[in-house]
Parts: structure tokens; sequence; C-alpha cells
């Protein structure tokens, strides 16, 4: 279905005493609390700067200045409920531990959910003393481990969900006809086999991915209490980003694009990722031999924004 590019800007106000992650973070529990808000935070700041959804669809909460739009269930606009629900399920897995990786993906033809036009990879992990989420090294930014103070940690999210909305503002616009959804890949070591969250089901590992243009991919960075880490990275057409964009976010500081894909853990997966033009693949080297590859869940229904 035609949905309209939405154009929403950043929109800076007076410090508020609301605040929207924990100012103490001590605990597993705290710990939890922040990622979950960090993860939905993001999700709806994807979903807004892009124009999937009308301004209804969103609560506002306050950051550091920022005003943001947090997505909502809206029974007038029931992609908004989808989502939610799939942002509910997500918290589930991370709860009992077994979410390695959320894929938020937007693709254009129902019947070649193959061939996308943008992908958002959220990757967890998990440690005895907590959550995680961890930046890739950027210019001017730090690397924040265990036993982080809470303020660097706040800092650290602050500043992920800033480079967000900056990268947001920024990308080209989207085509006329999107479809929306959501992959999550497990932990295969403890999650069950049968385990799959509500609003989601059984899904297939797929093997390659396709871009109709040259894909680059922009890390936003990554971020760890001391129990759990969460790292974001979107890979989009290198048409829709500028070369400012580029030089800041991008993975590789170099000019050839290589070994670019869905982020794939050394230890259960052995991936040889290769990009060509029109052709974004990530392929196991040695099917024969290399361990399994990871249980996924896909949602019960896709969302295809309306206009």
């Amino acid at each position: 279905m035609a949905t309209a590019q939405l154009s929403h800007s950043l929109t800076v106000h007076k410090a508020s005493k609301e605040t929207l992650f924990p100012t103490e973070i001590t605990n597993e529990h705290e710990s939890m609390i922040m990622v979950k808000k960090l993860f939905a935070t993001s999700v709806s700041c994807v979903t807004y700067l892009r124009g999937l959804f009308p301004e209804s669809s969103y609560g506002e909460r306050h950051l550091d200045g920022l005003r943001l739009k947090i997505l909502r269930e809206d029974k007038r606009c029931p992609g908004s409920v989808h989502i939610v629900k799939w942002i509910q399920g997500c918290f589930d897995a991370l709860e009992k531990r077994y979410l390695h990786m959320a894929v938020l993906t937007l693709y254009t033809n129902p019947k070649e959910p193959e061939k996308v036009t943008e992908i958002y990879q959220f990757k967890f992990k998990y440690s005895k003393e907590g959550a995680t989420m961890d930046f890739d090294s950027y210019r001017n930014s730090a690397n924040f481990e265990k036993g982080t103070k809470s303020k660097d940690i706040k800092k650290a999210s602050i500043l992920m969900i800033r480079r967000l909305y900056m990268l947001m503002q920024n990308l080209g616009p989207l085509p006329n006809d999107v479809i929306l959804t959501m992959k999550l890949h497990y932990y295969n070591s403890v999650t069950p086999r049968d385990y799959h969250p509500a609003g989601f089901k059984a899904g297939l590992n797929s093997r390659f991915l396709l871009f109709e243009g040259e894909p680059v991919n922009l890390q936003m960075g990554l971020v760890s209490t001391g129990f759990h880490s969460m790292k974001l990275k979107l890979t989009t057409e290198s048409a829709r980003v500028s070369d400012r964009e580029r030089r800041l976010f991008q993975e590789n500081n170099t000019t050839e694009i290589a070994h670019q894909g869905l982020d794939c853990d050394e230890e259960e997966e052995e991936c040889n990722k290769h990009i060509q033009r029109l052709n974004f693949l990530c392929n196991q080297q040695n099917p024969e031999s290399s361990r399994k590859k990871r249980k996924v869940s896909v949602p019960v229904k896709v969302f295809i924004p309306r206009k």
C-alpha cells in the first residue's frame, strides 16, 4: 500500500524533571529496564522519523533536552498496534536471555521480502553481572564496560539516540510503498526449540538479502551496563546517505565496502559476507561442517503502512 513520506524534526526544549532512562543502574533488573527502554525508544525513532505512522500513534517523553516521540498502541492505526506487540515480544525474549538479535527490515514487494531497502540490526549480549550495549569505535566516542557508572551509561545512551535522530533526518526518502517486518534471532544453546514470543512464529533463517543499489553499513553505537549490551547498526542504500553522514557513521573507514551483512556470532556461525551491486549476501563458508543456523522467529503478521 502507498505511504506518504512524512517529515519529522528533532525538537529541543527546556529540560524536564521527567526522564526516560533510569538514573541509577546497580543490578540486573535496573539494567533490563534500561535496555528495554533504549530498544523501544530506538524503534520509535526509526518509525517516527521515517514517517511510517501518524502523530497520533506517539506519546511524548523527554531526554536531556530532547522531545522524543515514543510509539504507542493507536487503535486508529493498526500498524502501531502490531509494532508495539513486536516490541513486547522482544522484551519477553530479553528477560529470558534468549534474544541475540532483532532485525527490523523495510522492503517494497510482498512477494520478494529478501529484496530490502533498509535494515536495522539490534544485537544483544548478556553477562553474569548484567546487561550491556556496546558502541563501536567512533571518533570522539568512548567504550563503556562492566562497572561503568550510571551517568556514563546514560550519557552513552543519549549519544546513541542523538546520532540516530541526526542520521534519520538526513537520510534520503523511502520508496512510496514500504512493508515493515521484524525477525528475531536467538542464542541456540539456551533457547527452547518451541519458543516464540507473542506476535511471532517460527521462521526461516534466510541466507541472503538483496539491495537494488550499493548498500552501506552505518554504526549507531553500543551501550554497556555490566549486565546486558545492545548494539545498533543500520544498512541502507548508499545513495540515500550524504558524504557527511557516511564519514560520521560508516562502519569501515575505507573506500572499499566489504564484509557487510547481518551480524553473525563468531562462535556459532562462520560467515563469508560478500557484497556486490544488486547483491547483499551472508553465506556460511562451509554449510556441511558449520554449526546450526540460529533459531529464528518472524511476525505472525507483517505491517504494510497505509497512506
